[in-house]
């Protein structure tokens, strides 16, 4: 399908961004310790900002509790509010168990996804909740698009190199043995690719878990293009 037009919204910056230098990291890599802060994306000079938040302790014991088979592996094209009702057919489907922790794990998909949509300036968003059971991007990357979000519920996090170190990375993959950072556990982080247009996308990685028994749950936020599914819709729904 095409890009879908009439998506776009004014991206205000947020004044209350906070932003934490951290020793040792390029100028293009920014650690923020409030939400408002990841809209510090839109500079032209930053190709990466981290929001180093935790979640609380009962949602990733919850979380890490459940049998693989139970966690959602979805893709959905959705406007923010419609985040619930596009999302929990596929948890119920998986049995994922209905409740006070399944309702904080949506709720905290709606608000990154609203996020989201108001930094990029879009009406709807590439929602992808993924269960990762093998070695899923586990070579060294940049995304092909202008800007992704990233955060992982359950397993290791997304692994990425500093701008200095991304040839290397490129170039040796899994041999490579330089500085490999990682986000915190629940971390927020939103990337620039290669589409970006001022800055050298941050090149980065699933971490390799194959023959681990680990089972990540990664939620992936675009904008919308060409490879996103159909718009969802309630309609769409009840027929499947």
């Amino acid at each position: 399908m095409t890009l879908i037009e009439g998506t776009h919204r004014k991206s205000p910056v947020s004044e209350r961004a906070v932003l934490v230098k951290t020793d040792g990291r390029s100028d293009a890599v920014r650690s923020v310790e409030t939400r408002d802060g990841l809209a510090g994306i839109v500079e032209p000079d930053v190709a990466l900002v981290i929001w180093e938040r935790s979640l609380p302790l009962s949602v990733r014991d919850w979380l890490e509790e459940l049998e693989s088979r139970q966690l959602p592996n979805l893709r959905v094209l959705i406007a923010p509010a419609d985040v619930r009702r596009a999302i929990e057919p596929h948890m119920d489907a998986c049995g994922m168990p209905a409740g006070e922790m399944r309702d904080l794990l949506i709720r905290d998909i709606g608000k990154l996804v609203s996020i989201f949509a108001d930094i990029t300036a879009s009406n709807l968003v590439d929602v992808r909740l993924e269960r990762i059971v093998h070695d899923a991007c586990w070579k060294f990357h940049r995304d092909s698009v202008e800007t992704r979000l990233l955060t992982t519920y359950r397993g290791p996090a997304t692994e990425w190199v500093q701008p200095r170190d991304a040839a290397q990375a490129m170039r040796e993959q899994r041999n490579y043995d330089g500085q490999l950072e990682r986000l915190q556990d629940h971390g927020v982080a939103i990337f620039k690719g290669s589409r970006a247009q001022a800055v050298s996308g941050i090149v980065h990685r699933s971490p390799p878990i194959e023959g681990s028994g680990c089972t990540r749950l990664l939620l992936c936020l675009n904008r919308p293009s060409e490879v996103s599914p159909a718009p969802w819709s309630p309609d769409s729904e009840a027929l499947r």
